[in-house]
């Protein structure tokens, strides 16, 4: 993968590394760890034991890459690609960027105007949603919840009338109490998912109520965890109190037509609410 043209850029490269079973690494993965002239990892140890398992030989130099030295070592990693190296960024599992250093790198390539690229990989995010047994057609990834409760307690409450499905990872330590908050903020008859442990040996996926999820890891859990929680259903709307409501905003000066549009909501049409106002006048 090192460079061809002498005194063109280099690139970086973002690769998908295995969650915990080696066999997901991808034959890409391989071949960017045996030819990479600069591997920057989060953990040089696990990123050799990984290199050692997949039978591969690291043949470029090897940088520490985790959060605390991201700042500081990417400038010399941008330096490397404009001298013309393939800079191989990988992550102790799944993707880096995501939940994991990368980022301020890529934005560094970006604005200088250095070639990214990326090798597909394991991804916590969609095998948890896909073995959930929710709705996951539409999703949204909320990284790690606050650690604190008052602010976890905050940030459950943005999803509770979120209807897309939400995936997160949470600290096994933390997760009774995130479960817990999460009963009293969004009820306990939310249904969702706990994945524990994905691909490894003892993989794990618990499904349920909230309240039941909460019980159950409130005897403690163990082992990497990504939780999946179920879309809001949609709440239902009194249509009656709908036109009230756009009555309101006509006596205050508001058009008829914009008055529904500003307040049709929960399955309800504008221009269904807009012929239940005018029915409403005429009874």
């Amino acid at each position: 993968m090192a460079h061809d043209d002498e005194g063109a850029p280099g690139r970086l490269v973002l690769a998908g590394t295995p969650m915990g079973d080696p066999g997901d690494a991808s034959q890409r993965l391989r071949d960017a760890l045996a030819s990479a002239d600069v591997v920057a990892a989060e953990d040089t140890r696990r990123t050799r034991m990984l290199a050692r398992s997949l039978d591969v030989e690291i043949t470029g130099r090897v940088v520490s890459f985790y959060d605390h030295v991201e700042a500081e070592r990417t400038p010399g990693l941008i330096a490397d690609i404009e001298g013309g190296a393939t800079v191989l960024l990988v992550t102790d599992a799944g993707m880096p960027s995501v939940s994991d250093p990368g980022y301020r790198l890529v934005v560094a390539c970006v604005d200088a105007h250095l070639p990214v690229t990326c090798l597909p990989g394991p991804s916590a995010v969609t095998t948890a949603l896909a073995l959930s047994g929710l709705p996951v057609e539409r999703f949204c990834f909320e990284g790690f919840p606050p650690r604190k409760s008052g602010q976890r307690r905050t940030w459950l409450a943005e999803l509770r009338t979120e209807r897309r499905a939400a995936v997160f990872f949470e600290a096994p330590h933390r997760l009774a109490d995130c479960l817990a908050d999460a009963v009293e903020v969004l009820g306990a008859e939310r249904r969702a998912a706990v994945c524990r442990e994905l691909t490894k040996t003892y993989e794990e996926v618990r499904r349920g109520t909230l309240a039941e999820l909460a019980g159950w890891a409130a005897e403690g859990v163990r082992g990497e965890i990504t939780v999946v929680l179920a879309g809001a259903e949609p709440e239902s709307v009194d249509a009656e109190s709908l036109v009230e409501r756009a009555e309101k905003l006509v006596a205050a000066g508001m058009r008829l037509k914009d008055a529904c549009a500003e307040v049709a909501t929960g399955g309800v049409g504008k221009k269904e609410l807009y012929d239940a106002v005018l029915a409403a006048r005429k009874d």
